[in-house]
């Protein structure tokens, strides 16, 4: 049942006088739950319960914290069509889409469940003492990873569940051994406050700490920023826009200590289609892309929203078919109000400017609440001359660039921002421009991928969903897959710590069994 209240680790609470409510995607008729957002006092109560927990969260074995990962996803699995309908409702995917976004929720945190037991994430090194050396002795120094502290965790508005209140960052800091304080996102109230049910259930079940995990409501900014500015507050992770981004991370920047914020803020993910790849499948191509830049009406960090190309009779059948893939597909509900009015003016500002030439489908007026996809063209020379082109347009958009030659393709390349992937598409892997572009578009991206569409994220050891600044703002850190663990931990060492003081994962009979390097070598075996 949605209570509507926050959720200050057991203790709900709905101190506000005022009242915010949660509304249909597809018609922007409000739901009849009144949702309390925090108040100053509740900020403050959630912070220091977590900043309570924390020593006593860190300090479980690694057992205990998977026991509590694996309640978490087997109650949100017991919500069962509660949960399913509720997230259609509040964001207009579909029950496909929701049911697979659930799998992936549960499934990622059975995932770091596995991970931490496994253990060798800590990176335990052991540089043991040699006191004979000469000239002069080493003391016995070792290192390993930490928890931080309480962790904020920004929800993100087109993931209801993966990217949420129980999605990979709130995994990852729980794996880690931080307190986690979510900020629910104000376009899936009900989902959130099902969920952060779910987490708490799960938290009580396998004996967590009181305040481990809290979730609060809010109206505009003022609980992010009280967060944010919190003395007890360590981290920040955030998915969203790059102002929104941005002004997070400028804020933790102004506080006496100054905080890490780990924000992914979405990229325009270019496709490099290669002359070979055109000649051998324009058509396919088409298809591929145009189902890509469709998908989830467009509303992915990873939406292909530039696709690089040379002139020549098969890009410009590619661009009709291209045109005509996406004339083919229906409008499809946004998710908020605010980002369907983002998309159409970004899109009508793009359709008056006299470089950029619109192809398939236009606004769509006779259907207020939803959208069709657009895609346009405008050549390489003038894409180079007004730098606004490389914006992302959050939403089913894609702008072709039809350069004059690969000469022109390269310079493009090189002058892109950071972006989270970057793409080829091509026949010959040895071709030396390819080869080019891969050497640049490593330098650009966080994921570089051939022959594929960058929507679609795996969750895995391997995966890196992150990129240069603007796509987030630290590209040497991941937000999908198991290493996104490595933001919420810091390396610590101990010179001359006696036995009984250190972690397991340091101590010489390594109780935990996990891999560790001795003198640099990898090892399970004790010292």
């Amino acid at each position: 049942m949605i209570k509507g209240t926050n959720k200050i680790g057991y203790q709900e609470s709905a101190q506000h006088a005022q009242a915010t409510y949660a509304f249909v995607a597809a018609t922007l008729e409000s739901l009849p739950e009144a949702f309390h957002p925090a108040t100053g006092e509740e900020v403050d109560q959630a912070a220091q319960k977590a900043a309570k927990a924390f020593p006593i969260y860190r300090a479980l074995a690694p057992r205990q914290r998977s026991e509590f990962l694996r309640a978490i996803a087997d109650e949100i699995e017991a919500l069962g069509s509660e949960l399913i309908e509720r997230v259609m409702v509040e964001s207009g995917l579909p029950e496909g889409r929701v049911t697979g976004e659930r799998g992936r929720t549960t499934g990622q945190l059975r995932l770091f469940a596995d991970f931490i037991e496994e253990g060798s994430w800590v990176e335990a090194i052991i540089d043991p003492a040699m006191p004979d050396r000469k000239p002069l002795p080493r003391v016995d120094i070792r290192q390993m990873l930490q928890p931080v502290g309480p962790v904020v965790v920004f929800t993100a508005s087109n993931f209801p569940l993966a990217f949420s209140t129980a999605g990979g960052d709130t995994a990852s800091a729980l794996a880690a051994g931080n307190p986690v304080i979510v900020k629910a996102h104000e376009s899936h109230l009900g989902t959130n406050d099902l969920i952060a049910q779910a987490i708490l259930h799960a938290a009580q079940k396998t004996n967590m700490p009181d305040g481990v995990f809290s979730s609060l409501n809010s109206l505009g900014y003022e609980v992010g920023s009280q967060l944010v500015m919190h003395d007890s507050v360590a981290s920040v992770a955030f998915t969203g826009s790059q102002r929104g981004g941005k002004a997070l991370f400028d804020l933790a920047q102004k506080r006496q200590r100054p905080i890490p914020v780990f924000a992914e803020m979405g990229s325009v993910n270019p496709v490099f289609i290669l002359p070979e790849a055109m000649l051998v499948r324009a058509e396919a191509l088409a298809q591929q892309l145009a189902a890509s830049i469709t998908l989830g009406v467009g509303q992915f960090c990873t939406n292909p929203g530039l696709i690089v190309t040379i002139d020549g009779p098969e890009t410009r059948q590619f661009s009709q078919e291209l045109a005509k893939a996406i004339e083919a597909t229906q409008a499809g509900t946004m998710l908020n109000q605010g980002i369907r009015t983002n998309f159409e003016e970004r899109v009508q500002h793009l359709s008056t400017l006299d470089p950029v030439s619109m192809l398939g489908s236009r606004l769509n007026e006779k259907l207020p609440h939803t959208v069709k996809a657009t895609v346009a063209t405008v050549s390489g020379a003038d894409f180079m001359e007004h730098p606004h082109l490389r914006e992302e347009v959050f939403g089913p958009f894609s702008l072709i660039i039809i350069c004059a030659d690969r000469q022109e393709m390269e310079n493009i390349a090189n002058n892109l921002e950071g972006q989270l992937t970057a793409t080829l598409m091509t026949e010959n892997h040895d071709d030396d421009v390819v080869r080019t572009l891969f050497d640049i578009l490593s330098q650009k991206a966080g994921r570089v991928l051939f022959d594929g569409v960058p929507t679609g994220v795996e969750v895995c050891h391997a995966m890196h969903h992150g990129g240069p600044y603007p796509a987030t703002t630290d590209e040497r850190f991941t937000s999908v897959g198991t290493k996104a663990i490595l933001r919420f931990v810091r390396p610590v060492a101990y010179q001359n710590a006696p036995q009984n003081l250190l972690p397991d994962a340091l101590k010489n009979e390594n109780p935990l069994g996990i891999w560790r390097k001795i003198n640099g070598q990898l090892t399970k075996d004790p010292l």
